[in-house]
C-alpha cells in the first residue's frame, strides 16, 4: 500500500466534493417527467424523486428512475474507490478508498437534496443514497452486490409493500445499511489496531451526515407519520399501472 498524505493532496478533494456534488444536481426525475410533456414538482406530492415518478407514472417508469438516481450515487463512489484503492492515509492503515467512496456520495446526496440547479430544492436523496450504499458495499466484497440487490427488493420494497409507509421504509433501508458497513469498518479497523484513528472517526462521520441529511430531507414527512397523515405508498397498485398514493 502506498502512503498517502492528506496535507499534500488535499486538492484532490476538493476536486471530488465539486464534481460530485454538480453530479448530485442532474435530476433525472425532471427529464423523466419533462419526456412526458409535465413538471414533476406541479404533480403528486411535487418532490422530484423515484416515489412520486413511480405514483405518477407507473413502476416501470419509477423502476428506471430507481435505476438512474441509484448509479448517480454509486459510480462516482465506485470511481473513487479504483483511483485509490491502493492508498491508506499517512501514519495509519486507513485505506483512502474507504473514505472517498462516502465523501463523494455524502456530495452527490448533497446536490440531489440541495441543487443550485432548481434553486437548492433538489429530491429526498433516498435513491441515490441506496444507490450508494450498493456500490460501496460491493466494493466490499463482489457477493455483496446481490446481497445488497436482495436487501433493496426484499427488504426496503418488502417492508413499503407490506405497511405502504415509503419514507418510513426507505429511512430505514439507509439507517440499517449504515449500520451493516459501519460494523464492517469497526472489525476491520479494531483487528488492525487502528480504532483510535482520526480517519476512523472521519468515516463514521460521513455515515452520520449521509443519515443526517437523508433524514433530514424527510422531516416533513416524519411529522406526518407522527401525526398519521402520511401519504400511503401502494406496491401493488404501482405494480398494476395504477395511482400508488393514498390519503392525499
Amino acid at each position: 500500500m502506498k502512503p498517502f498524505s492528506f496535507a499534500d493532496g488535499w486538492y484532490w478533494f476538493v476536486l471530488m466534493a465539486v464534481v460530485c456534488y454538480l453530479i448530485g444536481c442532474f435530476n433525472f426525475a425532471v427529464l423523466i417527467a419533462k419526456l412526458k410533456h409535465k413538471d414533476v414538482r406541479k404533480i403528486g406530492s411535487g418532490n422530484p424523486g423515484t416515489m412520486n415518478i413511480s405514483r405518477e407514472f407507473g413502476l416501470k417508469v419509477g423502476l428506471v428512475n430507481f435505476l438512474l438516481d441509484a448509479c448517480k450515487g454509486g459510480v462516482p463512489a465506485l470511481v473513487s474507490f479504483f483511483i485509490f484503492q491502493d492508498y491508506v492515509f499517512e501514519g495509519s492503515g486507513v485505506l483512502v478508498s474507504d473514505f472517498t467512496r462516502y465523501f463523494c456520495g455524502l456530495f452527490v446526496i448533497l446536490g440531489h437534496i440541495f441543487p443550485v440547479t432548481m434553486r437548492f430544492k433538489g429530491g429526498k436523496g433516498i435513491a441515490s443514497t441506496l444507490g450508494m450504499f450498493w456500490f460501496c458495499l460491493s466494493c466490499e466484497t463482489w457477493w455483496y452486490f446481490f446481497v445488497m440487490l436482495g436487501l433493496l427488493l426484499f427488504g426496503v420494497v418488502g417492508y413499503i409493500a407490506y405497511t405502504e409507509w415509503g419514507s418510513m421504509g426507505s429511512l430505514l433501508g439507509v439507517a440499517s445499511f449504515s449500520v451493516f458497513q459501519g460494523l464492517i469498518f469497526f472489525e476491520r479497523y479494531t483487528a488492525a489496531g487502528e480504532k483510535t484513528s482520526p480517519y476512523l472517526v472521519a468515516l463514521f462521520l460521513l455515515l452520520l451526515a449521509i443519515n443526517f441529511f437523508t433524514w433530514f430531507a424527510h422531516r416533513k414527512n416524519l411529522v406526518r407519520l407522527f401525526a398519521g397523515e402520511e401519504h400511503r405508498t401502494s406496491v401493488r397498485k404501482l405494480s398494476k399501472g395504477k395511482r400508488g398514493m393514498k390519503n392525499m
